[in-house]
């Protein structure tokens, strides 16, 4: 089995759907990613926030699993960490496994707890025509399924790097399934 790490740390101050890729970024306690455009306290993505502003932004650090983008290669698109507008590109680690509350330890000191899925929009259409229907589909009971990463909240900030370790801390059960957030 592999061990589970970080692959890439991506940002953008600016709302893009794309982040660019970084050897280094830090986490901050309660907010996010510093210098990242979803960092803060209540919601930071648009559509979000045009609804009700007020809102808790449970989306600080988006993750997405290394693995998708090889299933997404398979399908034909060409897909690099950061492309997805994601801030930690994990290795190794089943995020969409994972329960509601599961928290990641990232590197020596950094701290997240997974809040939910994302939910991917009809930009990733823009970025990639017809790769939205690659990362939400439906299984065979009909239900709706989200490949598009794990979204997550910072419990104890710090530095993160690609090659920093992972280590998984389950919440105690029973454990709820992710949903989207």
């Amino acid at each position: 089995m592999l061990s589970a790490s970080v692959l890439a740390v991506s940002r953008d101050a600016k709302h893009r759907f794309s982040k660019a890729n970084q050897h280094s970024i830090r986490l901050l306690a309660g907010l996010g990613v510093e210098g990242d455009a979803h960092l803060g306290v209540t919601v930071q993505h648009r559509s979000r926030v045009a609804r009700d502003p007020s809102q808790p932004n449970l989306r600080q650090v988006h993750l997405i699993h290394a693995e998708l983008f090889d299933e997404l290669r398979a399908a034909g698109y060409d897909v690099a960490p950061g492309d997805l507008g994601e801030n930690i590109t994990t290795s190794g680690l089943a995020l969409l496994d994972l329960p509601t509350g599961t928290r990641l330890r990232l590197g020596p000191a950094a701290v997240v707890e997974v809040t939910g899925l994302r939910n991917p929009c009809l930009q990733i259409d823009a970025f990639r025509s017809g790769l939205l229907k690659e990362v939400v589909g439906r299984d065979e009971t009909g239900a709706v399924v989200r490949k598009g990463g794990v979204m997550s909240v910072v419990v104890v900030g710090g530095v993160v790097r690609p090659g920093d370790a992972i280590a998984v801390e389950l919440p105690d059960p029973p454990h709820r399934p992710l949903e989207r957030v």
